[in-house]
C-alpha cells in the first residue's frame, strides 16, 4: 500500500489510464462524463422555454402524441 500523497494530477492520470486499458475509451469517455459540470444554468433556462405553457397543454401534447 502507498502511504506517499501524490499530486491529484498524477492520481487522475493513473485512474484514467487504468480505466481505458480495463474498460475501453468509449465506456471510459461515457464513465468520465457522468462527472462533467456543464454548462448555464438549467432552472432559468427551463423557466424561459417552459414559461408559457400550463399543465393541461402538456396533457393535451401528450394525449395527441399517443394517437
Amino acid at each position: 500500500m502507498n502511504t506517499q500523497t501524490r499530486p491529484v494530477s498524477e492520481i487522475n492520470r493513473q485512474a484514467t489510464h487504468i480505466l481505458f486499458k480495463e474498460m475501453g475509451v468509449v465506456d471510459t469517455i461515457r464513465f468520465l462524463n457522468q462527472f462533467s459540470v456543464g454548462q448555464g444554468d438549467y432552472t432559468k433556462e427551463r423557466h424561459t422555454w417552459l414559461n408559457d405553457i400550463s399543465m393541461n397543454d402538456v396533457i393535451s401534447q401528450i394525449k395527441a402524441e399517443k394517437k
